[in-house]
């Protein structure tokens, strides 16, 4: 049976369809193929309580960070306006200028939504 879906798990094409999902004979692997799309949609950049973040927000910062390369803190309570949301390989994920700072990368999950 070629119905063109294999298994995301272990790639196999003999997957069938079983009421609203499909199966995977060899692994067992059962998934939703609508379900994983609108998953897949839905991730994005979240703050430390979960929320959605998206370019132009602003954020505040939840704990004291040190700014690596000085002698500079930025303090809890801090708000940042205007993020930018970059790809990153090192976990910063926000790109932001704070004042008396400068410009500086955050990770998402040291800043809540303001």
């Amino acid at each position: 049976m070629d119905n063109g879906l294999k298994c995301p798990q272990c790639n196999s094409e003999h997957a069938y369809h079983d009421g609203n999902l499909w199966v995977c004979p060899e692994c067992a692997h059962e998934w939703n193929p609508e379900a994983d799309a609108a998953g897949a949609e839905a991730e994005g950049v979240r703050d430390a309580n979960g929320n959605m973040l998206a370019d132009g927000d602003s954020v505040t910062v939840i704990k004291d960070l040190k700014v690596k390369g000085s002698s500079l803190v930025v303090k809890g309570g801090t708000k940042v306006k205007g993020i930018r949301l970059v790809d990153a390989t090192d976990g910063h994920n926000i790109a932001c200028k704070i004042d008396g700072i400068g410009a500086m990368n955050l990770k998402s999950e040291f800043v809540k939504k303001a």
